[in-house]
């Protein structure tokens, strides 16, 4: 068996510690990382970089004097317009990424883990939306980590993640009240893993091993949270089929 995994698709809400894990993740010394964690060397694919792109280009549209096609703006950055697909493109883009840039690699894998990290709203179809977009063999050397905190928690992290990037933080950004209830206020998590903190979700047959890792109360760097970091990601590993 591998000692690392794949693919971790990294799912849950805004706020809730994806990038504080990713974070902690790189600056983990790789040996550390292979052993407590399963990951090896790190690369990520964040559906967010691609949805800028098209903010951006909805600015400059506007400035062109054309119509905006996915956004409106907003003190704190952009809100997307109701009725386009625009989440389904980015999540059709993991295919075209992962695919061209991994799976064409020879040996990629063998010390290598793709981190395919977005968030979703039950609003937008949730996550089993993004699941079903996303190819097979994708899928097939992929395993769910969840990382599960309350919406009250999540607006919490929002608006401290606000007040880093008076600091500089590389950790700070912030949505939009309205943005930050459609894609945290609700999803479809909990009916997808039956309020489990494991076992597999699965998709045209594809059956995908996931943990849900209680991310509450918030943690620093020390002991307690390798503990659950650890924990999870073993826990996660030992459900991955080779």
């Amino acid at each position: 068996m591998s000692k690392t995994f794949d693919h971790i698709i990294l799912n849950g809400r805004p706020g809730g510690g994806k990038s504080e894990l990713i974070d902690f993740i790189k600056n983990t010394p790789l040996e550390k990382r292979q052993e407590l964690f399963h990951i090896g060397e790190l690369v990520e694919e964040d559906d967010f970089l691609w949805l800028w792109e098209k903010f951006v280009e909805d600015d400059l549209w506007e400035q062109m004097g054309e119509k905006r096609l996915y956004t409106r703006t907003h003190e704190f950055g952009y809100v997307q317009l109701e009725g386009n697909r625009l989440l389904d493109l980015v999540a059709a883009k993991f295919n075209v990424a992962v695919k061209e840039k991994y799976f064409k690699k020879p040996g990629f894998y063998d010390d290598h883990t793709v981190f395919i990290e977005f968030a979703r709203g039950s609003h937008d179809g949730g996550f089993k939306r993004v699941y079903e977009i996303l190819d097979d063999e994708i899928l097939k050397r992929s395993a769910i980590l969840y990382i599960n905190v309350s919406y009250e928690e999540s607006k919490r992290k929002n608006q401290a993640r606000y007040e880093e990037a008076l600091k500089g933080s590389i950790l700070a950004h912030r949505l939009p009240d309205e943005s930050l209830e459609r894609f945290s206020s609700s999803n479809d998590w909990e009916e997808l893993s039956g309020g489990k903190e494991s076992g597999f979700i699965e998709i045209r047959g594809i059956k995908i091993p996931f943990v849900s890792m209680l991310n509450e109360p918030e943690l620093k760097d020390g002991p307690e949270l390798d503990a659950r970091y650890s924990r999870a990601l073993t826990l996660l590993k030992s459900l991955v089929k080779e």
